[in-house]
């Protein structure tokens, strides 16, 4: 039977595909871009029907059918390996909760049978010539869900970019169970989250001033990373490589401007590499069948074996909030969850055993809240319940817009003090003055 024949006999309307569903099953939705969107709407229609079935995704650009309803929860439940403010908003209504996870661990989580599938649907680029569905910007872990569900349903949607690269990339039509034609939504768009502020500025170049030719970038989402994106494209540096977690729009804008090239990276030379993307439409077409970029596997992009092999690593990283103790907070806020561990971790330790590398943890200095009160992001200690994300033994270069400071091998009053010294000038006095309660202040810095 040709690929052909065989689509036609696979093809089904979204509302068929669906019946596969069952109470008590695990339904895995994909991941970010590539979460379905006219399945999602069919299963939603099946609601009455359905008791107890437990969803996992994560990243969600846009809120889901299943849970319009104001007792969603009583027949479903979302289980995310990485919230955005979409699944944050789902807390409260009980039907929304994080998984915790090391993300460069997550392919293992599924073929382990942590990540149970009785069924996996998502979006996916249209069937090639060979009869495999490109996963887009999507690799993450895809490949070892498809490896472990009962059975598969893509949704192919025609503004799906493809994206080439390693291994485990698309799933072959002989492994699919139905094929499904929705209506070719535009793919979620992920902004930076406006123009860089001042501060942004600010902390952006002073880690671009430790950037050398020939480094190889991580860069995390949001304005920091974003702003220094910018810097480094409007800069002398050249000959940089790529290897991340998360592609972002800043990395087009430093490719366009002639800036990378893969040049001095030891392994994937010349290579783009990334676990997943999400950005705006301009970065989509970028990475639409670019044999610069290569989309591959977390467990892959995220290792930090991979990362420690690339000499220069350079890894920027923003955080909620940090402590005296050097510790870095960056999925809560006290319980109030945020995003996720994602690969913070694992790009942190894999700059740090890289030659030559560094790792950067970047912040603004305060907040001010809803209130107009202004609060210090760096505190005696963390909040109550703050998740601690990168520990106090790991933490390298901390940056805000009134220095960096690198805390590696600092005793516990060293590092004290140096914390406080990019502390915003209101705050000082006060932190000083927790910091000798808690017996970790030996001299002052004023």
């Amino acid at each position: 039977m040709s690929f052909t024949d065989e689509y036609k006999q696979k093809l089904v309307s979204p509302d068929e595909a669906v019946k596969l569903v069952k109470s008590g099953d695990w339904v895995d939705y994909g991941w970010c871009t590539g979460t379905p969107d006219a399945l999602d709407k069919a299963l939603a229609k099946r609601t009455d029907e359905l008791k107890d079935v437990n969803l996992h995704g994560g990243i969600l650009l846009k809120p889901l059918a299943i849970f319009e309803r104001e007792d969603a929860g009583e027949h479903f439940t979302w289980n995310s390996w990485h919230m955005s403010g979409i699944e944050r908003k789902m807390i409260a209504r009980g039907c929304s909760f994080y998984s915790p996870i090391r993300y460069s661990e997550l392919p293992r989580y599924y073929r382990d049978g942590a990540g149970k599938v009785n069924v996996a649907m998502f979006q996916v680029a249209p069937m090639d010539a060979h009869g495999y569905f490109n996963f887009g910007p999507n690799a993450s872990h895809l490949g070892a869900v498809c490896e472990k569900a009962d059975y598969i349903i893509v949704e192919v949607n025609q503004n799906m970019p493809r994206c080439l690269g390693g291994s485990e990339v698309g799933v072959h039509i002989s492994k699919v169970t139905y094929i499904v034609e929705g209506e070719n939504p535009p793919i979620g768009e992920l902004g930076a989250g406006g123009p860089a502020t001042d501060v942004d500025k600010k902390v952006a170049q002073l880690i671009v001033d430790q950037i050398p030719n020939g480094a190889c970038l991580q860069l995390g989402i949001g304005g920091m990373p974003n702003a220094v994106g910018s810097l480094i494209a409007e800069s002398d540096l050249k000959d940089l490589g790529v290897h991340t977690e998360m592609y972002v729009d800043a990395f087009v804008d430093i490719a366009k401007a002639g800036k990378i090239t893969g040049a001095h990276k030891n392994i994937d030379r010349y290579r783009q590499v990334y676990g997943f993307g999400a950005g705006t439409k301009k970065m989509y077409d970028y990475m639409d069948e670019n044999p610069e970029l290569m989309s591959a596997p977390v467990s892959y992009t995220n290792d930090i074996r991979s990362i420690a092999a690339l000499d220069n690593f350079i890894s920027i990283n923003n955080c909620v909030d940090l402590d005296l103790f050097g510790q870095i907070s960056s999925e809560s806020s006290g319980t109030k969850h945020i995003s996720g561990a994602g690969g913070q971790l694992d790009f942190v330790l894999g700059a740090y055993l890289s030659n030559g590398g560094k790792s950067f943890i970047c912040c603004s200095s305060t907040f001010t809240d809803k209130a107009g009160n202004l609060h210090s992001r760096i505190r005696p200690t963390l909040a109550e319940g703050s998740i601690v994300t990168d520990t106090r033994a790991n933490t390298q270069y901390i940056v805000t817009e009134y220095g960096m400071i690198n805390i590696k091998g600092l005793s516990a009053w060293e590092r004290a003090e140096a914390i406080i010294s990019i502390a915003h000038p209101s705050f000082r006095d006060e932190l000083i003055a927790e910091a000798e309660k808690m017996n970790i202040w030996r001299r002052s810095n004023k």
